[in-house]
């Protein structure tokens, strides 16, 4: 009884592949070719999941794009380029790092640069500090009488 529970369990957690028997294709090559782009190529509904595992009507649409555009002819790279032009830069998983990609590769080391650069100036204005000034009798008279009231 309990393993017939884990295996429910398990069932239930794994990851249902939204590939339908149709949309498979004949060729074998073809269709491991198919399935390593899908698994890069974002939903648009869904955003976190590949058009492979993603149950969305669109999705079945790109996978079947993807399909059609291999049993064409097309190499990885052309499909993935139709894809893109029609629904932008979005889809792909992994952003190209050249045009505005090029932004999001840059925008990590340069945040992390100008942190360490910052961080290093305020460690080094500190230490470069001058010492705060001793009070006088006057200043250390005038501290116990605001103290004491």
């Amino acid at each position: 009884m309990m393993r017939a529970a884990i295996l429910a369990l398990a069932l239930i957690a794994s990851p249902a592949f939204a590939v339908q028997p149709d949309e498979v294709l004949p060729d074998p090559a073809l269709e491991a070719r198919a399935r390593e782009i899908s698994r890069n190529l974002r939903c648009p509904v869904c955003q976190g999941e590949n058009i492979d595992d993603s149950s969305a009507p669109i999705s079945r649409d790109l996978r079947l794009v993807v399909r059609e555009r291999l049993v064409a002819g097309d190499s990885d790279a052309a499909v993935v380029d139709y894809i893109v032009e029609r629904y932008g830069e979005f889809v792909l998983f992994t952003p190209r790092s050249n045009g505005s990609g090029l932004i999001l590769w840059l925008a990590g080391p340069a945040m992390l640069l100008a942190g360490l650069g910052i961080a290093y100036a305020t460690t080094r204005k500190r230490a470069t500090a001058p010492e705060a000034e001793a009070l006088t009798e006057a200043d250390r008279a005038r501290l116990a009488e605001l103290l004491k009231e």
